[in-house]
């Protein structure tokens, strides 16, 4: 049904059918069921024309096309919005009439249903799973408009199981006792084990199992003498539920815990934050009492509740360096760090890389590392001597000597080196001091069921200035 102009009427929705005979070279068809809305005499097209997912090279991985339009070889009536997740680039062209912000949100959202459905994000995956994303894609989006994003709508209409690369290891074996029984080992759960896909079957490893994970991320700068001049962090809450059938789960926080410059309880520790949000699904009425939070997990990934500290931080920045950078007498470049680890003895910080910018002519290096296990490098094309340590106890220091062979080294390129960037993962931490009292799910889940909880605390910017 159509006006005189071609329009479809006011308030109502059209179904256009093309009319083109099938030799059109320019048709073929491709333009049949294309959906047109019109209100308050404004035509506004698809909100989405097209989903692109790229590798990090740019190679097309999945394509949909979901307009059915050709746009002439030219993409002036385009726009492409893009996010950065898994090392792909996911990607959707969209309309002038369409809200950037809401198609960002729902590309994150993409991202994470593609995650809990395929187990995690990486090329390799995709390329195994396309079939899967393809059908995700039809009931996801439905000429371009969005119908749900939800895991437990979509569950009854995929159909298809993820498959998965994760190769047979004989440490799958290692919390195995003698005769089967249970180790401390065996108490601990699988860094993979929260990454498989939600309809995983029993038969292929599938359990019964709810991973609740705090996260944290510092932004931290200190200056030249020592004095912390930046101290921010940014947390969340994140739940990942393979069980069908809880109706209700219960987080428990700290007694203690406080929202902006409200007064404290005086339970225990004290764990401040400065602002906090919740999920829509999230249940407060226990909140302000007893500092519970109440939600029906739906399955896959969902982040519960985020919050923000600045500049307050309850404990020291778990890192401080005192370098020393000086000339010898053979005109070479020498640069003496000490780095500290204010973590307690009993924690330590893994995959710690500290980035030094050296001065431009750079051409060689040699160090003196004081362990066998650190490590580094010189990358001429970032002029930046990388300094690895996969491990690093609290309450501990290591140090390193680099010499580097700079042409034309004068008093003016020692001020070309620093500040050094500071990345590093802290296991078991928490910046803020956040925990999880207690778990507990409701009904009582029959059979095996598991909950684990994690904590970890990632640098997002630390800047430590010479």
């Amino acid at each position: 049904m159509t006006l005189d102009n071609g329009e479809p009427p006011v308030h109502q929705a059209a179904l256009f059918v093309c009319e083109h005979t099938s030799t059109d070279p320019v048709c073929k068809h491709q333009c049949v069921a294309w959906f047109r809305i019109k209100d308050r005499n404004k035509t506004r097209e698809q909100m989405i024309c097209q989903i692109f997912i790229l590798s990090s090279k740019g190679d097309r991985l999945i394509y949909k096309d979901f307009c059915l339009m050709v746009f002439n070889k030219t993409h002036k009536d385009l726009h492409f919005i893009h996010v950065r997740q898994g090392g792909l680039y996911w990607v959707a062209t969209t309309t002038d009439d369409s809200s950037p912000f809401t198609v960002i949100e729902f590309l994150n959202r993409l991202t994470a249903l593609v995650k809990d459905y395929c187990g995690t994000l990486s090329e390799k995956l995709v390329q195994m799973n396309f079939a899967l994303i393809y059908e995700l894609l039809d009931e996801v989006l439905d000429y371009g408009y969005v119908q749900t994003t939800s895991s437990d709508v979509l569950k009854n209409f995929i159909q298809t199981e993820a498959v998965s690369s994760r190769p047979f290891s004989l440490f799958d074996l290692s919390n195995v006792g003698l005769f089967g029984a249970e180790t401390q080992q065996s108490k601990v759960a699988p860094g993979s084990a929260a990454t498989r896909p939600i309809q995983c079957s029993r038969e292929q490893g599938g359990k019964s199992e709810i991973f609740v994970d705090v996260i944290e991320r510092m932004s931290v700068v200190i200056g030249s003498n020592g004095v912390v001049m930046k101290a921010d962090v940014e947390g969340e809450i994140k739940v990942k539920c393979y069980m069908s059938n809880c109706s209700e789960m219960r987080i428990g926080l700290n007694e203690e815990f406080s929202i902006g410059k409200s007064q404290l309880r005086g339970y225990g520790a004290a764990v401040r934050v400065d602002e906090c949000s919740f999920h829509q699904a999230v249940r407060l009425d226990e909140f302000d009492s007893h500092r519970i939070l109440r939600l029906c997990p739906s399955q896959g990934e969902q982040t519960v509740m985020q919050y923000q500290l600045s500049n307050d931080l309850p404990s020291a920045p778990p890192f401080r360096l005192f370098p020393t950078v000086e000339r010898d007498s053979g005109g070479r470049l020498l640069m003496y760090m000490k780095l500290r680890c204010d973590l307690p003895p009993k924690t330590a910080a893994i995959n710690v890389c500290a980035t030094v910018p050296v001065p431009k002519g750079s051409v060689s290096l040699s160090q003196e590392l004081s362990s066998p296990d650190q490590s580094s490098e010189l990358k001429p094309q970032s002029r930046a001597v990388v300094w690895q340590i996969p491990r690093f106890p609290g309450g501990t220091q290591l140090c390193a000597l680099f010499k580097l062979e700079v042409a034309g080294l004068s008093s003016a390129s020692l001020l070309e080196v620093g500040p050094v960037g500071l990345s590093f993962e802290l296991p078991k931490v928490t910046a803020t001091g956040l925990q999880i009292r207690f778990l507990r799910l409701s009904p009582v889940q029959p059979g095996p069921s598991q909950r684990w909880v994690r904590y970890v605390t990632h640098s997002d910017s630390y800047t430590l200035r010479i």
